[in-house]
């Protein structure tokens, strides 16, 4: 509290860039492993990506050190929108009051998360496109070919207009909903049960990080499904009129997933997502905060 949600705008998304920088690699790995073996049965497709550490290692053989940070301009893009919009819409509910109700915290971080997933969705798409890419040998999912970020735009407004930049947002709002609700509602819990206990001094940089760990791991396991459906939904291939090829939309690609690849293919790249989300709750919310008392 005590911040403008104007401050808290810019507070945010300089705090989501901050982290996106930090934790780009791990996107770029997460991607490649929740389009690994796409619509196939467990154990019938090559896996060239196998686990984190495994899986950065086959990015940097295939497109070097660069590799790691593919999509860096478009993710930075999106995690200046999304968690601008998100943080502002969060304050304006803490101004109003509403996080002060039961469910108030969850239900703020839920909209909140939604409106800023709605803002950045564009970017979003681009990234994914632009981290899926890579050599034929090593290729996972749909591969889009775009040269930059600018001509990754251009291309697919001219082929789908203004509709196209906004394919697959139907996955990005309950992904980042569900995500923000539980990132918010846990981070504030956390920090404060920590502190009630004494085992961190209030407002010390400690508390802040032991909430952020906590809150990451709550994320990781409720936001993968959605993380995953929404990588595929965002990168599959589209016909002219801009209808997707292989999902119709949110619900047929979970049916799709659950049917072919299993249960355990709505948590593909699950580690990915922690050792990603971990860090990036921790940062992103350790920015934000510590932002906001400066």
């Amino acid at each position: 509290g005590g911040v403008p949600p104007a401050t808290d705008l810019v507070l945010g998304a300089t705090a989501g860039c901050l982290a996106c920088f930090l934790t780009n690699p791990l996107e770029v790995v997460k991607t490649r492993l929740q389009l690994q073996g796409e619509l196939q049965p467990p154990g019938t497709y090559p896996r060239p990506y196998r686990g984190v550490l495994r899986a950065a290692v086959a990015v940097c053989r295939a497109d070097g050190l660069r590799g790691l940070q593919k999509g860096l301009a478009a993710g930075l893009l999106y995690q200046g929108l999304m968690n601008g919009v998100r943080f502002y819409c969060y304050s304006l509910a803490e101004d109003a009051g509403w996080t002060g109700y039961p469910g108030g915290t969850v239900a703020a971080g839920a909209v909140a998360g939604a409106v800023g997933a709605i803002v950045g969705s564009p970017a979003y798409l681009v990234k994914t496109h632009l981290q899926a890419q890579t050599l034929s040998a090593m290729a996972v999912g749909h591969q889009h070919n775009h040269e930059s970020i600018s001509g990754a735009f251009k291309s697919i407004y001219q082929q789908h207009g203004v509709v196209g930049l906004w394919r697959g947002v139907t996955g990005a709002v309950p992904r980042v909903a569900v995500g923000s609700a539980v990132q918010l509602a846990t981070f504030a819990s956390a920090k404060d049960w920590v502190c009630e206990r004494q085992w961190f001094r209030k407002g010390s940089w400690a508390a802040v990080l032991a909430g952020g760990m906590v809150s990451g791991v709550a994320v990781a396991v409720t936001m993968t499904p959605f993380d995953v459906i929404s990588t595929r939904l965002y990168n599959q291939p589209v016909d002219a009129d801009g209808t997707g090829k292989l999902y119709r939309g949110f619900l047929d690609c979970i049916l799709q997933i659950s049917n072919k690849e299993g249960l355990l293919g709505l948590y593909k790249g699950i580690g990915a997502v922690y050792f990603r989300l971990g860090p990036h709750t921790v940062l992103s919310l350790f920015f934000w905060d510590k932002l906001r008392n400066m």
